[in-house]
Formats: C-alpha cells, sequence, structure tokens
C-alpha cells in the first residue's frame, strides 16, 4: 500500500508544493514521511495483530462499565502518543500543523490494520466541531483536552423512533433554571432523551466522553419548532468538569441503556445511550446551578445560537463521510492484498490450451487463471480508485482552508459534490472488492481460517452509517449538482474535460478520452432531464441510480487522471495503467443503464404500492 500511497501524495497530488505554504512551511517531503512511517508503524504493531481478537472478543457491559480488550486501551494509548489527535491543529495547542491530505494517508493504515479498534475519527471530528462553533473556553475545555487523547468524543443524532429522520428527533433540552445562561462553559440546559447508535458512547478508554448531542429546546408553550429548525447542539460530557477542564466527582446523568451486538466493528462499542433517566441524578449546583431532583436531566451546554444545531453538526458529519469512505477504501484494499498473497501460493488447475490437457504437469498460482486476474484487477481498480479519491478530497480540504481565495472558492464547490460521492462510492464498491476477495480464497474465504470474511463484515457498515447510501444520493441530487445555479457540477466537468484534453494528447491513452466524454454528457443529461419536470417526487425516484452513474464517472476522470501520470515502464506504473483500463472496459460501461432511468424519469419505484409487494 504505502508505493500507492506515495505515489498518489508526491506525483499526483504534488503535496509537497504545501510546504510553500506559510502554516506549513515546517514541513516537506521527510517530515512527511516520517509521520507516514510512523503511523505505519503503530498499525503494524498495536493494530493489526488483534484485528481477530477485538473481532471475537466483543465488548461486554458487567453492569458498571464497559469491559474492552487490554489491545484496544494499548492501541489507542499509542495512537494518542502519536500525537495524531492534533496532527492538523496550530502548534500552540500541541499540534503538528500538518496538511489535512498528510494526516488522512496516515489515518489510512489505521482503518487497514484494525477498522474495527478504531483511531480518532470522531473525537478529532468532535474537537473540530468545537472548534470552528464553540466559545474559547469550550474549545479549551471539551477540543483540547480531545486533541490530547485525555478525553474521547462521540456524535449523538440518531433516536430509536427516528433514524435518519433528525427532524423527527425527541430529545428536549430545557434552560437549567433562571441563570441559565450564566455558565462559563455555555448556556447550561438539561437534557432528556434517548440516542441510538452512538460509537464509542461508553468505554474506559479515557478519562471523559464528550457527547454532542442534537435536542429540541421547548417554547414558552412547551412545545418545539418543527422541522430541523429546532435542532440545536449540545455539549453533554460523561463525568462533570470545571471550566479549567477538571473532572468533578459528579458523574452526569448519562447511561448505557445496551450494546448493541453488530455484525462488524465488533471491536467497537455501539450503545443505546439514555440523557435524563435519573439513574445519576445531577444534584442542584452542579455545573453553577440548576434543578434538583431525581431524573431532572442531564447537563448539556449549548454550541452556537439555538435552532443552529444541525448546521454545527453537519461540519463533524462532512468530516466524518469522508474518513468513512477512506475506511471503505482502506478495508477493500486489505481485502485486495490478502486475496493477491493466496492467489500467488495457491496452486490450482492448469492453463486453457493443449498444454493444460496434461494432467502430469504441476498445477499453476490461480493467480494465472484469467478469470482471478479479472477478480483481482477489480479490486485494484476499486480500491486504489478509492484511495485516489479520498486523497483528493483531503487536497480539497486543504486547498479550502489554506489556498487563494479562488482556489478555496472552487475548492469548496467541489468539495459539495464530491463528499457524497466521497463517501458512498468506496462503501459499495469497496465492499464488492471484499466480496471478490472472498471468492478468489474460495471455500476457504468463506471460513474464519482467513480474514477475508471479517474485511467483507466490516465493510458492510460503511453503506449505513454516517448518512445511508439512499441518503448521499438524495443530496447529490437533491440538493448538491442544482445548488447555486450547478455552479459545483459546472466546475467539475470542466476538470473532467482538462482531463480529456490532455488524455488526447497521448497516444496511448486517446482511446478513453472519448468514452469518458461521451460519459460526462450522459450525466449532464441525465441531471437535466432529472429536473425537467421541476417535480422533486420525480427527479429523485431514482437518486441511487444517479449516484453510482455520477460516482463511476468521476473514477473514470480519477483513473484517466493518474493514467497520465503513469507513463513509465514500472510496474507499478503499469499496474496503474492496466487498472485503468480495466475500469473504462468493465466498469464505465455500466453507467449507461443507471443514467437511462434517472432520464427517464422512471416511475414503477415511485409509483409500488404496499399491497402490490
Amino acid at each position: 500500500m504505502r508505493q500507492i500511497l506515495d505515489f498518489l501524495l508526491y506525483d499526483w497530488l504534488q503535496v509537497e508544493q504545501l510546504a510553500q505554504r506559510e502554516r506549513f512551511a515546517d514541513h516537506g517531503r521527510e517530515t512527511f514521511g516520517q509521520v507516514l512511517d510512523t503511523c505505519e508503524r503503530i498499525a503494524r504493531e498495536k493494530f493489526e495483530p488483534y484485528n481477530r481478537l477485538v473481532d471475537l472478543e466483543e465488548p461486554r457491559f458487567d453492569g458498571e462499565k464497559v469491559i474492552l480488550p487490554q489491545a484496544t486501551k494499548a492501541a489507542w494509548d499509542a495512537y494518542a502518543a502519536s500525537g495524531m489527535l492534533s496532527a492538523a491543529q496550530d502548534y500552540a495547542i500541541g499540534g503538528m500543523q500538518l496538511p489535512y491530505t498528510v494526516e488522512s494517508a496516515a489515518n489510512a493504515f489505521f482503518a487497514k490494520a484494525s477498522v474495527s479498534i478504531g483511531a480518532g475519527m470522531l473525537s478529532v471530528g468532535n474537537a473540530n466541531l468545537l472548534m470552528a462553533h464553540g466559545t474559547p473556553l469550550q474549545r479549551q475545555v471539551f477540543a483540547h483536552n480531545e486533541f490530547s487523547g485525555r478525553f474521547s468524543g462521540t456524535m449523538c443524532l440518531s433516536e430509536p423512533q427516528a433514524g435518519s429522520s433528525l427532524s423527527d428527533v425527541a430529545t428536549r433540552a430545557t434552560p437549567d433554571g433562571p441563570d441559565f445562561e450564566s455558565d462559563p462553559l455555555g448556556p447550561r440546559y438539561r437534557l432528556r432523551g434517548n440516542k441510538m447508535w452512538i460509537s464509542a458512547g461508553e468505554h474506559e478508554l479515557t478519562e471523559n466522553i464528550i457527547h454532542l448531542v442534537l435536542a429540541k429546546i421547548p417554547g414558552a408553550d412547551g412545545q418545539t419548532v418543527p422541522g430541523v429548525k429546532g435542532i440545536s447542539l449540545f455539549i453533554v460530557p460523561k463525568q462533570l468538569v470545571d471550566e479549567h477542564g477538571q473532572l468533578t466527582a459528579e458523574r452526569n446523568d448519562v447511561s448505557l441503556a445496551g450494546l448493541n451486538h453488530k455484525c462488524g466493528w465488533r471491536g467497537t462499542t455501539n450503545t443505546l445511550l439514555n440523557f435524563g433517566e435519573g439513574r445519576f441524578p445531577v444534584r442542584a449546583g452542579q455545573g453553577g446551578g440548576g434543578l434538583d431532583g431525581k431524573g431532572a436531566g442531564a447537563i448539556g451546554y449549548r454550541v452556537g445560537a439555538p435552532g443552529q444545531g444541525l448546521h454545527c453538526m453537519f461540519h463533524m458529519m462532512n468530516e466524518a463521510r469522508i474518513g468513512v469512505g477512506m475506511a471503505a477504501a482502506m478495508l477493500g484494499m486489505a481485502g485486495y492484498e490478502a486475496s493477491l498473497a493466496y492467489a500467488r501460493q495457491r496452486p490450482q488447475g492448469r492453463p486453457i490450451g493443449p498444454a493444460g490437457k496434461d494432467a502430469g504437469q504441476p498445477q499453476v498460482p490461480i493467480l494465472e487463471h484469467a478469470d482471478v486476474k479479472r477478480m483481482l484487477l477489480a479490486q485494484k481498480a476499486y480500491c486504489e480508485g478509492a484511495l485516489a479519491l479520498e486523497l483528493y478530497c483531503a487536497r480539497l480540504v486543504d486547498e479550502w482552508h489554506t489556498g487563494t481565495e479562488g482556489s478555496r472558492e472552487q475548492a469548496r464547490l467541489l468539495l459539495e459534490v464530491l463528499t457524497p460521492i466521497a463517501k458512498s462510492w468506496p462503501s459499495e464498491w469497496c465492499l464488492e472488492a471484499n466480496s471478490l476477495a472472498i471468492q478468489v480464497h474460495g471455500g476457504y474465504g468463506y471460513t474464519r481460517d482467513f480474514p477475508v470474511e471479517q474485511y467483507w463484515r466490516d465493510n458492510r457498515l460503511n453503506m449505513i452509517h454516517e448518512g445511508t447510501h439512499g441518503i448521499q444520493a438524495l443530496d447529490l441530487l437533491g440538493r448538491k449538482v442544482v445548488m447555486e445555479g450547478g455552479a459545483g457540477l459546472k466546475l467539475l466537468a470542466g476538470r473532467v474535460r482538462q482531463t480529456i484534453e490532455r488524455a488526447r494528447g497521448h497516444t496511448s491513452l486517446a482511446v478513453h478520452a472519448d468514452p469518458l466524454a461521451r460519459a460526462l454528457e450522459q450525466l449532464e443529461a441525465a441531471t437535466e432531464a432529472a429536473w425537467a419536470t421541476g417535480v422533486p417526487e420525480e427527479a429523485l425516484a431514482n437518486a441511487t441510480p444517479y449516484l453510482q452513474g455520477f460516482g463511476h464517472v468521476v473514477l473514470a476522470w480519477l483513473w484517466l487522471d493518474i493514467a497520465l501520470l503513469a507513463q513509465a515502464g514500472t510496474a507499478q506504473h503499469q499496474g496503474l495503467r492496466a487498472a485503468q483500463r480495466y475500469f473504462f472496459d468493465y466498469e464505465l460501461p455500466k453507467i449507461g443503464p443507471w443514467l437511462q432511468v434517472v432520464a427517464a424519469r422512471h416511475d414503477v419505484c415511485r409509483t409500488m404500492r404496499d399491497e402490490w409487494f
């Protein structure tokens, strides 16, 4: 993996050029390489050897605390000690001021070694949200302690009755007494409600867990504002703290209602949490005063203005979506490498042709069979293409934060359009890569003697969490490609056409320019046709095929762009060119049927009735 990672970072994305910017002036290829080396080593030593262990020894609750294997604690401590939790932060708060592209690449090693043990995605995203939307004291008390690894963080959105429908959340937050706005940590509320699917919601890995919770504030009449406009955001620590970040003697009224037992990601606790049920009643005066009585509610400090909760939370959600895409890519990569190694050493059968009919001849490795090569090529095209997509998006984040005014605006627009793809495409196609990895192993792949079945189980989550496939599709076709007059899609199409024109100047790649140009035209035509009637129900009924077609066009573009740099005769470059050819020959033609139903606004999925099933 390191070879393709270095190629994408240095040859394709040219991350060394970022060192010319003031923020990254202390860095260069040497320091970037040192970070990658350190993370690769920690992942190899502290994460990878225990991936099967944490899959078999699921978290359990003994009535007081959640128990995890000791290896999980050792892995967390090693990750926190590496400084990666604060890698992109300012020197002033202990950060490294690394480009996000390098941070993302370094974290890829941990996702590949054991996504189930996990690293710091949620904690870093939680802290980054507070750095963007919190008060100075909220940043200091909560975010800075998450960056150091002393605290960890979660995001609490879904509820048992609401799921992805955040407008229907029922958790309530009421002001904690008449002086609720005077608390130094922020306006203080009492929260009551339940949250579901909370990853890392309860554990003993850190001193404290900082929950970011979406809830609604009732008005004077006791009613809440309907829809997402009524949602606010709150910091709800597991253990109450003072304004200096020191733990008090009082635990907040946040309790574990149960652990979810999952298909994959078994090493990560996934919880149902109750807020304000009275198991840990907080006395009056905690956090600067409040209500007496059992079940008064969990203490929470509002982040941002009332009603701005979802706006703030999207800062963490969008960051997490790129992280989920990277996790999916790395699980696919782990399966690809395992099946490639197996195919190289597993003898079976003989070549097709006259020589293969001689049963007295020795068997050949299964890698010699064309169909096995097909499955391996598909995995390579999916996983290395997905890695390129995630790193490209990470590079856009750096451009958005540190580029010139014009480049920042372009990066923002491209990220708006590409974020649904960055989350969804690897989640679907690197899962398919994991399925192919099992197939390459044959019957052995279906057993626990080999790791590929676990990679598939772990990867199956990525199409669901941080916004399901369908949610991403609705976001892409319903918002991202039409927002600001379609500016993001137009900008992306311009970038694709630039690559097409460059490819036409290369004899070996010119043959692929026209297929991509036609695919782009199909995508633009389908986008326009979907919205031709202006009826959202008609346009969005086939949003998922649109997402699939859009993603394949983006990946074909990235592969062609990469192939333009892979002109040398090295084995690596030949491999990249073969993967690019595979994608254009076997994958790009799939977009026709997907986009056809979008353009025709086929209504069978929309008009199907319950009783007909």
